[in-house]
């Protein structure tokens, strides 16, 4: 063999990769489904930033992928979507692959994207004398962006850690935008559970007073007591095996956007992100992005202690997984996020 073929030998080695159930592939291969759709659940909130980022800094074109993305306003809602087959991927929250192992359907996150759940809970200011925590919320209106996605988990986690039971406010779905931020100024709501650039949107206009923030790891710890991933890339198992060299592409492209964010200014997101994710107001977004910069994965790989953390909430809320024993490490193939942070 000449030293050409060695060389070339040598690179296909060193490209190959393995995880448990899934068979080595070169990193360089083309994509077995270069078009592919993928849901997200309220894509101009700040929670999926990193979606965002590598759409519009052509992070999945450099990949040779093409990503339809399909915007259904709701966490809860694109789980069913990839449920149903209507897309191939998710970027929605962690915890909902831990309820869906628990119910013995093989949906496994690949990247996080978030670190901190970046939800901030919030009274209208005008009942503000009145309600000082969650142990206040009892018969309150609570705005989310969908019933069952992490912004109403969040809510109720936070009223059953204050004593009170999940039930005891009702959850009301008011969307990812302009709609969530008119529920609390026309006072259809009185708590709301939700997200950038929608929090930063009403403090801003004085319109709440926020009780809880899970932007910061302080926040994130008061309330969970360590860390918490927030949103990641979720998929069918069976479409990583299938589909390992278009897995990986897809991460390639969420940790590289995961890396720009890192060293970003708010000014350079807001200028790739479309004009109605500002909601009419530049100077507040930029605020936005920079109380949200924090909450966003470092390495694109979630920690056991986090994924723990969502566990033991989620068995506190649900009296379906309360005796539920799921393997977490089902929930999480971290080697497609490992060899992308590797660059190789």
């Amino acid at each position: 063999m000449n030293r050409r073929h060695l060389i070339m030998a040598a690179g296909v080695v060193l490209a190959a990769w393995s995880a448990p159930g899934f068979t080595p592939v070169a990193f360089a291969q083309n994509a077995e489904k270069p078009k592919l759709t993928l849901g997200v659940g309220g894509k101009q909130l700040l929670y999926y930033l990193p979606l965002t980022v590598a759409e519009k800094k052509g992070f999945f074109k450099e990949q040779g992928l093409e990503v339809e993305i399909n915007d259904f306003g709701g966490g809860a809602k694109s789980l069913q979507a990839l449920v149903g087959g209507s897309v191939d991927v998710v970027t929605g929250a962690y915890e909902h692959t831990i309820r869906m192992q628990a119910k013995g359907q093989d949906v496994r996150a690949v990247v996080e994207l978030g670190r901190f759940p970046a939800i901030t809970i919030a009274v209208r200011k005008e009942l503000a004398d009145k309600v000082k925590s969650a142990a206040d919320f009892k018969g309150l209106k609570i705005g989310v962006t969908a019933p069952g996605s992490s912004t109403a988990l969040t809510a109720q986690y936070a009223m059953v850690k204050a004593g009170l039971k999940a039930t005891d406010a009702p959850i009301i779905g008011i969307g990812a935008g302009a709609s969530a931020v008119a529920a609390i100024k026309q006072g259809q709501v009185d708590i709301i559970s939700h997200l950038d650039p929608v929090t930063s949107k009403l403090e801003a206009d004085g319109d709440i007073v926020t009780l809880i923030d899970t932007r910061t790891e302080a926040g994130t710890r008061a309330l969970f007591g360590g860390s918490n991933p927030a949103a990641v890339l979720y998929l069918k198992g069976e479409f990583a095996e299938k589909n390992p060299v278009t897995t990986q592409k897809l991460v390639n492209a969420f940790v590289k956007a995961l890396k720009w964010l890192e060293t970003a200014k708010p000014e350079d997101v807001a200028d790739i992100v479309p004009p109605e994710y500002l909601l009419g107001d530049k100077p507040l977004y930029l605020r936005a992005v920079k109380n949200s910069q924090e909450s966003y994965s470092r390495t694109g790989i979630s920690t056991p202690e986090g994924q723990q953390s969502v566990y033991d909430a989620l068995k506190l809320l649900d009296p379906e997984l309360a005796t539920s024993n799921v393997d977490l490490k089902k929930t999480f193939i971290d080697t497609f996020a490992k060899k992308a942070a590797s660059g190789s």
